[in-house]
């Protein structure tokens, strides 16, 4: 696909989510370890998922599952007995839960208000959907790929359309790596800052090699030249 048309149809998907996980709020008790997420990029239901994480300024340890995965997707089978995604564990409570209805629920209970939003809840699926149909199949199917020693790590938000693109390439790669949100208003936003030297997302690194970057356009490269088969 053309970058203009990438870029373009990514800022499409943002406008349709109508604002679901550009900014954080309802922050409440923060896990004593990183919850895990297994989903894939195109999914809505894990759209959805992710952007109640940006909402709430949650951190997890993202493991891509796309179509056609082989490195993740067994453990979801094994752990939870069905294919399903998005699949959330989260090692603090012992919770492991399917529905990104249940999910939503369970993370705005557990760490925001109790009451999720209309742009993750009441609204129901229909605005990731959209999202979904405008994007195609970026981050849906798995791509050889050689694995990384250590988890990469991602500094993004769900509403950002350039980190949609990083996030995408992560995923068809099945690279898991660290998700650090740091939506609008996040109290993140200043530690971010500190380290990168300025607030620009999406931004890598890679523990394996020392690299870091900000433009979507080299993390891509980058990625498919350091980890595509």
């Amino acid at each position: 696909m053309p970058r203009t048309v990438d870029v373009a149809t990514s800022w499409i998907a943002s406008t349709l989510s109508l604002g679901a996980g550009l900014k954080a709020r309802s922050a409440g008790a923060r896990p004593e370890a990183p919850l895990v997420l297994y989903e894939f990029e195109a999914c809505p239901f894990c759209r959805r998922v992710r952007a109640a994480l940006s909402e709430l300024d949650l951190e997890a340890d993202i493991r891509p599952c796309p179509k056609g995965g082989t490195r993740f997707r067994p453990e979801v089978e094994r752990r939870g007995g069905k294919a399903q995604f998005p699949f959330l564990v989260d090692p603090s409570t012992g919770a492991e839960l399917y529905e990104s209805s249940e999910i939503v629920a369970y993370l705005y209970d557990r760490y925001g208000d109790g009451r999720p939003p209309l742009t993750v809840g009441p609204l129901g699926l229909m605005p990731f959907q959209l999202a979904s149909a405008a994007r195609g199949l970026a981050g849906a199917r798995a791509r050889p790929s050689r694995a990384p020693g250590q988890p990469l790590e991602l500094w993004s938000f769900e509403a950002s359309p350039y980190s949609r693109l990083a996030r995408e390439t992560l995923c068809e790669l099945e690279l898991p790596y660290r998700l650090h949100n740091v939506a609008k208003h996040s109290p993140s936003r200043r530690a971010f800052v500190a380290r990168s030297g300025k607030m620009q997302v999406p931004y890598l690194v890679d523990p394996n090699t020392g690299e870091a970057r900000f433009e979507s356009a080299e993390i891509q490269a980058y990625l498919r030249r350091t980890y595509g088969a």
